[in-house]
């Protein structure tokens, strides 16, 4: 039997290895030749790798708070904070991490594969984490001359290494706080300049999306469609927003915001909106009519008719308007769906209610059926709408803005891809 030292330092080789032969097999899979197989297998040579990994670290630096974040073009630095050097304040905030925290890292993206081999994990804590207690086992994996073995160690701990001298940037986000008694003097102000806690934000991205999306959250709404006790609670977040940073290249933001697909989740901070006494429940047999027939809503359509028969160029401009207006039409119908859905449940199964079955679904879902349905109409698991739902909002639109515009499926498909795209954004999807 093999001493625990020894047991432990194959254990970390084991991972380095995997970890080569996954990249090497999918490089391996693109080659055209010998010679490019050769110079492959050459590549991922784990002492070899490693000396190159070690090269193109500095090129990396692990961070808590992202500054471009706050705007894509700043070139500040980005710092590290550890949480158990953070003093709590009695608010959520990166003090609240655990140990075993995840670290974003910003820096050139293509020495983003060091970053990956460093997340690795061996008994529950990734090599970073080793290498920053100075895991004698790891060392010694990693080469078998203890000098050589330093220096790799050092130049991959490196990364959280804190920056020497601390910079701002002239994009980066500003605040002068009164921090004395005299708002007239200068001198009693800090500058501040607030970063995002991107740490934070990915452990909460991580906690959301499990609630939502996770095995567990779907046999836990399974079981509250159904009627059946389950041993867990359902959580929910309702007016959750989606914040997209980084546009097509999330990446340029950091590595945790890619690893996202750029998704930063924002929970809503809102006074409490109260339901109007004039609100009632919309039993008419078109559903869109009624909602179009309401004050808001008919000014907004009629102003998007009066802008399309004016007949604007066909450039930028006149598609950012098109856009601005049906927005907040799409708005003014979320805020009328909430209503509705906050209503007391059950009031489309009034006899004089004539809706739509999926729009009775979508607007009343607290009044699930008796038994498990199988309708298809109902709202797809990640919060999409039903496509008749889609389809009436396109129909009616496209009916309510009148005969005299040349109105075809193609603007019936845009509005109904506008809402759809709207709905999921705002997250409406998963409050039924």
């Amino acid at each position: 039997m093999e001493p625990p030292a020894v047991e432990r330092q194959n254990g970390f080789r084991a991972v380095l290895d995997a970890f080569l032969e996954e990249r090497l097999q999918k490089e391996l899979k693109n080659a055209r030749s010998k010679e490019e197989e050769e110079r492959s297998r050459k590549k991922f040579n784990p002492a070899i790798w490693l000396e190159n990994a070690a090269r193109r670290a500095p090129q990396l630096r692990a961070s808590t708070h992202v500054l471009k974040a706050t705007h894509p073009d700043a070139r500040g630095i980005n710092p590290y904070c550890r949480p158990a050097d953070l003093k709590g304040n009695g608010f959520v905030g990166s003090c609240l991490l655990p140990e075993d925290f995840i670290p974003d890292v910003t820096g050139n993206a293509a020495a983003l594969d060091v970053y990956a081999f460093l997340r690795l994990e061996y008994e529950g804590k990734t090599l970073l984490r080793w290498l920053e207690a100075g895991d004698a086992d790891l060392l010694a994996a990693l080469h078998p001359e203890a000098a050589q073995a330093a220096s790799l160690a050092h130049a991959f701990a490196g990364l959280l290494l804190p920056v020497s001298s601390p910079a701002s940037h002239t994009f980066a986000k500003q605040v002068y706080w009164l921090a004395g008694e005299d708002p007239v003097d200068n001198t009693h102000f800090h500058l501040l300049g607030p970063l995002y806690a991107s740490s934070l934000a990915q452990a909460a991205y991580q906690a959301i999306d499990k609630d939502r999306f996770g095995e567990e959250a779907k046999s836990v709404r399974a079981a509250r469609k159904t009627k059946v006790w389950h041993e867990r609670e359902l959580r929910e977040y309702p007016g959750l927003a989606v914040q997209k940073l980084g546009g097509t290249k999330p990446q340029n933001i950091s590595q945790l915001n890619s690893e996202r697909h750029g998704k930063n989740y924002l929970l809503p901070s809102l006074p409490p909106v109260w339901a109007s006494r004039a609100l009632r429940p919309p039993y008419g047999a078109d559903f869109f009519t009624v909602f179009g027939r309401r004050g808001g809503p008919s000014g907004m359509v009629r102003d998007l008719q009066d802008f399309l028969k004016s007949n604007p160029p066909p450039d930028r401009d006149t598609r950012n308007k098109r856009d601005a207006m049906l927005t907040r039409l799409i708005d003014e119908l979320f805020v009328y769906v909430g209503g509705l859905r906050g209503l007391a449940p059950g009031w489309s199964r009034d006899a004089r209610c004539r809706l739509h079955p999926a729009e009775k679904r979508w607007l009343d879902p607290g009044a699930l059926p008796e038994e498990p349905s199988e309708d298809p109409s109902g709202e797809t698991e990640y919060g999409g709408l039903p496509p008749v739902i889609v389809k009436r909002f396109a129909d009616w639109l496209n009916h309510a803005l009148g005969k005299e515009l040349p109105l075809s499926d193609v603007e019936h498909a845009f509005w109904a891809e506008s809402l759809e795209d709207a709905w999921k954004e705002t997250d409406h999807g998963q409050s039924a």
